[in-house]
């Protein structure tokens, strides 16, 4: 396993086995939920306007578009308290039990990595013990440093389509899945593109992934 750059992870220590690289937020925490929640709480909005938060977020009392700037200091200090916000996603953590019979299981976290001791409390407390990767470097080339060469399947869960295709690029071997756990967002979403499955949740992520591990191994 190559190291990945820019990151900080705990220690990782992959098994002769397959191989789940899963994102974190809207995939097994809830971010737009506890975000939109955050954000009245600190007299911003969040409106499903298109996929994306910058020129999604306004002001409560004004009405105007939040700055940019100001969007991403809200997004810092969410992250800062992350652990008073976000919950976890319906059937994730059975889901993710279940397959860790079958498979490692990784996290990679496009958060900012300063974060990432406040998430693995938060991730732990949920009973989300796996390790994970935190950087905001682009998925694909992570991945293949996770993976390398091995010769055993992988899988990767992410709600964002750049992420799924720039791992499709990097382990074109991957069965891509892409998963959104709010519903509004999710129908604004753009095509993932080819070579990925849309799933609805985690009942329907794991029965693909199961039926993954058992074609591999025939």
């Amino acid at each position: 396993m190559m190291l990945i750059p820019d990151a900080e992870h705990d220690d990782l220590h992959l098994g002769e086995r397959p191989l789940i690289v899963c994102d974190i937020d809207e995939v097994v925490l809830e971010f737009v939920t506890p975000f939109a929640a955050f954000l009245s709480h600190n007299g911003h909005e969040l409106r499903a306007n298109s996929f994306r938060l910058h020129g999604n977020i306004f002001e409560l009392e004004a009405g105007a578009e939040t700055p940019a700037d100001e969007v991403s200091r809200l997004l810092e200090l969410f992250f800062e308290s992350q652990d008073e916000w976000q919950t976890p996603v319906v059937s994730a953590a059975d889901s993710l039990a279940r397959l860790s019979g079958q498979a490692d299981i990784v996290f990679l976290t496009a958060m900012p990595p300063h974060h990432r001791k406040v998430r693995r409390k938060l991730l732990s407390s949920h009973g989300f013990d796996y390790p994970m990767i935190a950087t905001e470097a682009p998925k694909g080339p992570a991945v293949l440093a996770l993976h390398g060469a091995r010769p055993h399947p992988v899988v990767f869960v992410d709600d964002i389509f750049v992420n799924l295709q720039s791992v499709r690029t990097h382990v074109p071997q991957t069965l891509l899945l892409n998963l959104m756990a709010n519903e509004k967002f999710r129908a604004l979403a753009p095509h993932p593109g080819e070579g990925v499955d849309i799933v609805t949740d985690w009942t329907h992520a794991e029965t693909l992934i199961a039926a993954h591990f058992d074609a591999s191994a025939r």
